[in-house]
């Protein structure tokens, strides 16, 4: 296989365990921690990719649990510049039914106990006012069947909203809601990568849908349903997505001090 670095990444969401075919497998340690499996890394359409569960590979790391930040800093430690993040979500609107797609514009952060930063000291503030990648999201909305745009709101889990939560959050006009879009969103953007999601509603959550309620089980189930189209459709974007230089989060950190050295 080529030895050329992967510039490209893909982390898969619940139920998203593979993406390669014949990968090789790296076991990369990092200052935070080893990431939530080895990273694959293969080809995809004639280009290095690499791929990690963001779950770990029999989804024994729930959301609240993930090491963001050892998985991004192993991501962009073998080369990776660009992310791509299908994510499992809830729908706050109705018009949103399950099996949708949609590529998020915008976050919002409901967690309240996640480390969401590598700067632990110094002045470093990261600007996040546009938290996904423009030239990202035009590659994902060019190759995927999606609704372009909308706020994703980011709880912390592993329990699933109350009505009144979620109606609350509906309410606010915002579009998802999900468990692990934050902090990766932003750690991204602090190690000057590429960064954008593509949300796989699963479920119309329990605010919205006053006959049903949120459970793990149909969750699971409709992902499973919808996976092996999604992961096709983002080997197709995989493929054609150009390289990092064009947009502006390459120079996200440009005049900084980091409190460290990028890897």
């Amino acid at each position: 296989m080529d030895n050329a670095p992967a510039d490209l990444a893909v982390i898969g969401g619940s139920g998203f365990y593979t993406f390669l075919d014949d990968p090789e497998e790296v076991v990369v340690e990092t200052p935070y921690g080893r990431p939530s499996a080895p990273i694959a890394v293969g080809a995809v359409n004639g280009r290095r990719v690499a791929f990690l569960p963001r779950h770990g590979r029999g989804h024994e790391f729930p959301a609240h649990r993930v090491n963001y930040r050892a998985n991004l800093w192993a991501l962009r430690s073998l080369g990776v510049r660009q992310v791509l993040a299908p994510c499992a979500v809830g729908s706050l609107q109705a018009r949103l039914g399950p099996g949708t797609l949609v590529v998020p514009d915008q976050l919002v952060d409901r967690t309240t106990a996640r480390v969401q930063t590598y700067y632990e000291q110094g002045a470093c503030h990261v600007a996040f006012a546009d938290p996904y990648c423009a030239r990202l999201r035009t590659s994902l909305l060019s190759g995927l069947d999606a609704v372009d745009g909308g706020t994703m709101v980011v709880i912390d889990g592993p329990r699933f909203s109350t009505r009144a939560e979620s109606q609350w959050y509906a309410a606010q006009g915002w579009s998802l809601v999900n468990m692990t879009g934050h902090p990766e969103a932003v750690l991204a953007r602090e190690l000057a990568l590429c960064y954008a999601s593509v949300a796989l509603v699963t479920d119309v959550d329990a605010g919205i849908d006053a006959e049903q309620a949120v459970s793990q089980a149909d969750v699971f189930a409709v992902f499973a349903e919808h996976v092996d189209a999604l992961r096709t459709d983002l080997r197709t974007v995989a493929g054609s997505v150009g390289t990092q230089g064009t947009c502006a989060c390459s120079t996200a950190l440009d005049g900084m001090d980091l409190p460290m050295d990028l890897p």
